[in-house]
C-alpha cells in the first residue's frame, strides 16, 4: 500500500505565516506597553485574534515569543535567512579598506539597535525578576559577542586590527558598542541627533581598534 502522499498548500502556508507574524506583532507591543511581567499569553492571544492555544503551537511561551520579536528585530524581517547570509553582510565580508568596514559596522549595529532597542529596554528591566528572561539575556548576550568577534576576526584578515589589540580584547570593545541600549541612552537622555551618535560611533571604534595605517593603503 502506498504511503499518503503530504498535502502542500502555499496559501495555507502563507495564512499560518501571517498568523504568525500578528502574534509577534502583538507581542511586541504589549512588551514595550505593558513590560514583560505585565505581558501575558492570553493578552497576546486576544491583541492578534487567535486562540491561546495557537500561540503556544505557532510561536511558544512568553520567553519565546519575545525571542523571536528579538530576532526579527535583528535581522529586520521574519524570513528565514541567517544573519551570516544577509547582503549587508555579505557586503562587509566583500570591503578591504578597514576604515570603510568599520563604517558599514556602525551603520548595521544602527539599524538593528533602531529595531531592538525598545525590547532590549524591556529585557534589561526583567533579567532581575524573571529567570528566563535572565537566561535569554544571556543567550543574546552570547550571539552578539559572537557578531563582535565575526566583525573584529575581518578586520584582522585585512590589517586592519591595531598590533597592540587582541581579536579577543576588540570583540570585548565591539560587544560593548554593539549594545542597543547605549545609544538609545544618548538618544533619549542626552538628545543626540542620530549623525551625532553615527559620528561618535565611527570615532571610537577606530580609534579603538583600526591600526594607524592610512586609509587606502595597500594591504
Amino acid at each position: 500500500m502506498s504511503s499518503p502522499r503530504s498535502y502542500h498548500s502555499p496559501a495555507r502556508e502563507e495564512a499560518a505565516r501571517q498568523t504568525r507574524r500578528r502574534m509577534v506583532m502583538a507581542a511586541h507591543a504589549l512588551f514595550v506597553e505593558r513590560g514583560y511581567a505585565g505581558t501575558t499569553i492570553d493578552a497576546v492571544a486576544e491583541q492578534a485574534g487567535v486562540s491561546r492555544r495557537t500561540v503556544f503551537s505557532s510561536v511558544g511561551s512568553k520567553v519565546e515569543l519575545l525571542k523571536t520579536a528579538w530576532d526579527w528585530g535583528v535581522v529586520g524581517d521574519d524570513q528565514p535567512i541567517a544573519v551570516a547570509d544577509r547582503p549587508e553582510i555579505a557586503r562587509m565580508r566583500e570591503v578591504r579598506d578597514p576604515e570603510t568596514l568599520v563604517e558599514l559596522w556602525v551603520d548595521q549595529i544602527l539599524r538593528v539597535g533602531d529595531r531592538v532597542g525598545q525590547l532590549a529596554a524591556v529585557l534589561a528591566r526583567a533579567v532581575d525578576a524573571d529567570p528566563e528572561a535572565a537566561a535569554l539575556q544571556e543567550r543574546i548576550d552570547v550571539e552578539r559577542r559572537t557578531g563582535a568577534a565575526m566583525f573584529v576576526a575581518g578586520l584582522a584578515a585585512i590589517g586592519g586590527l591595531r598590533a597592540d589589540v587582541s581579536e579577543r580584547e576588540g570583540a570585548d570593545m565591539a560587544w560593548v558598542l554593539m549594545n542597543p541600549l547605549l545609544v538609545r541612552r544618548l538618544r533619549e537622555e542626552r538628545d543626540w541627533t542620530d549623525d551625532q551618535v553615527r559620528t561618535w560611533l565611527r570615532r571610537l571604534t577606530k580609534a579603538s581598534l583600526l591600526t594607524d595605517r592610512p586609509s587606502g593603503a595597500s594591504l
